[in-house]
């Protein structure tokens, strides 16, 4: 039984093969599995990489190998799979697909213009 935040053994299968790269040479590589389940709890929890549990391994690790996935491409393809999937089994609505989308209003102070009625910044 998979934890919190951490992928069971289906949705493992569905995406090892994307992200479970065979490695010929070098140090053996971290469990990848471990790996991405130590970057979902850092996603989905809002906790610092620092503050990971340690049995995901060393938080440096997990975070670059969130860093190699990212600038890979890799999370976006591991999405792309998902949403054939979905779609497939008609568990999607195309209109309505979108990930999150947040907006939040900058303050005068933080273009540099300075609260209203306060100093002036010159």
């Amino acid at each position: 039984m998979a934890r919190r935040y951490e992928l069971n053994d289906a949705a493992w299968e569905l995406i090892s093969d994307l992200v479970s790269l065979e490695q010929k040479t070098g140090r053996p590589r971290s469990d990848d599995r471990l790996m991405l389940n130590g970057i979902l709890w850092v996603l989905c929890s809002g906790a610092a990489w620092r503050d990971m549990p340690e049995r995901f391994g060393p938080w440096s690790t997990v975070y670059q190998r969130f860093r190699d996935w990212r600038d890979n491409g890799i999370f976006d393809r591991v999405l792309e799979r998902l949403h054939i999937r979905l779609n497939q089994d008609g568990l999607i609505d195309l209109d309505t697909w979108m990930i999150d989308s947040t907006a939040i209003r900058a303050t005068r102070a933080a273009s540099g213009a300075g609260k209203k009625g306060g100093p002036t910044n010159r």
